[in-house]
């Protein structure tokens, strides 16, 4: 992997708790920092696309996020993503061809001390680096093909498509 491309669209991995309103808003991207602190050894760009919960992401964003990729001159791209719609993103790309393309997010934000945040995002860039061409969701530990994934709203996981 010479260079990664990384696409943040919001989600909890972005969050951030405003104390004067008791509620949680999409802050700034938080994966360069997770990097940076990683030291990681390859060459990467964020481009930031929208600042949304993906229960907000419509159609529209989702062709933004597939045109941003597909205009992308890095074949490795990582895509930071709410959970909630995360497989319904992944399938909307999964016909791009010569590209690896990961999508992942958080279950609680990137900011808390006790968040899956750091452990997805490393996942996500283990994947790239060890994925054929295709799209791919890295989440709970496990690495699923676009297509063949759902989350659990109940257990808060991702199941693979029986």
């Amino acid at each position: 992997m010479n260079q990664l491309h990384i696409f943040t669209t919001g989600g909890t991995i972005d969050k951030v708790y405003f104390d004067a309103t008791s509620d949680f808003e999409v802050g700034e991207p938080t994966v360069e920092h997770i990097l940076r602190e990683a030291q990681v050894n390859f060459e990467f760009k964020v481009t930031s696309l929208m600042r949304k919960d993906s229960l907000e992401i419509d159609a529209a964003d989702r062709a933004n996020i597939r045109e941003a990729v597909m205009a992308s001159d890095c074949r490795h791209v990582l895509i930071t993503h709410g959970t909630d719609t995360l497989s319904h993103t992944a399938e909307a790309l999964a016909d791009i061809k010569g590209k690896t393309i990961v999508l992942t997010g958080a279950l609680s934000p990137a900011r808390f001390r006790a968040t899956d945040a750091v452990f997805n995002v490393g996942l996500a860039i283990g994947a790239l680096q060890s994925s054929t061409e295709g799209v791919f969701l890295a989440m709970n530990g496990m690495i699923f093909r676009a297509g063949e994934v759902h989350k659990n709203p109940e257990t808060k996981r991702f199941e693979q498509d029986s």
